[in-house]
């Protein structure tokens, strides 16, 4: 899994971006990550994990 960010520009840090297996290898079972960027806008955001079957599953 990894965590996926709506709202939150990710520049200069792309990696960031929590979509598993385009910029960012997945996070394994009982591992854990520390996303880090910059903030530099306000407003409203959020954020949601991002795993591969939950997308197969709810299809």
């Amino acid at each position: 899994t990894s965590v996926h960010w709506h709202g939150i520009y990710q520049r200069n840090s792309n990696w960031m971006d929590g979509v598993s297996g385009v910029t960012e290898c997945p996070i394994p079972p009982g591992e854990e990550k520390t996303y880090t960027w910059r903030g530099t806008q306000y407003g409203t955001s959020w954020y949601h994990s991002a795993y591969w079957k939950e997308r197969v599953i709810m299809a």
